[in-house]
């Protein structure tokens, strides 16, 4: 799989403020199409420019495809649809030892003493300190799942970002490593009716502060 993010054209049919706009959490999707593998490949690879903290670029990203582990897993996510119906579905999940691990590849193309002082930085901020390398972790994933989305929106596909499920189970039926931790899923594929409209959104004095909450 490529997933550089570099090396596709995918089409791009919305600018962001326009996909921001559109998107809306799919839960029918078309079970009989599939996703050319350079779609995926540029989704991914775009996902992988967002920003993680130190560049440690801690999320992974399992695209799930095999229709029996999909099922296996639809068995432990409420039998949600979109698990087996969607084009893919990407489990995302976080390294929560990404920070130490050859931290020093994360800076390989800077100077040595750039890359001396941020690996030292690395280890100072995440040594002893495992609610931050968690907190991090679903951070980053959170920042790559939002990029994923609108990615797909502006490509034409549909997205259902996705917390019902029992975590330990997917993690031993995709092999989950010790120190990782899954953080959501986000089913991509296309839409098999429309999704429901928006729901509402508040009223911007109840979501925007201006330097405190509070007159």
């Amino acid at each position: 799989m490529m997933t550089d993010g570099t090396k596709e054209n995918p089409v791009m049919t919305l600018d962001v403020a326009s996909a921001i706009l559109k998107r809306r959490a799919t839960k029918n999707f078309d079970a009989g199409h599939r996703m050319p593998a350079g779609d995926l490949d540029a989704i991914l690879g775009l996902a992988r420019r967002m920003p993680t903290a130190f560049n440690i670029q801690n999320w992974r990203f399992v695209a799930v495809s095999d229709p029996k582990l999909r099922q296996d897993i639809r068995k432990v996510a409420w039998d949600q649809p979109q698990v087996t119906d969607a084009s893919v579905l990407l489990v995302l999940c976080a390294d929560i030892k990404a920070w130490e691990k050859y931290p020093a590849r994360y800076w390989e193309n800077a100077d040595s003493s750039v890359r001396d002082f941020m690996v030292g930085a690395i280890d100072q901020y995440y040594r002893g300190r495992e609610d931050v390398q968690r907190d991090e972790g679903m951070r980053s994933c959170g920042m790559a799942a939002g990029a994923i989305m609108l990615l797909a929106e502006s490509m034409g596909y549909a997205t259902c970002p996705m917390d019902g499920f029992d975590f330990a189970a997917v993690g031993k039926l995709i092999k989950l490593p010790a120190d990782h931790e899954i953080v959501m899923f986000v089913a991509v594929g296309k839409p098999a009716s429309e999704p429901y409209p928006t729901g509402g959104i508040l009223p911007a004095d109840e979501i925007i502060f201006e330097n405190t909450f509070g007159a």
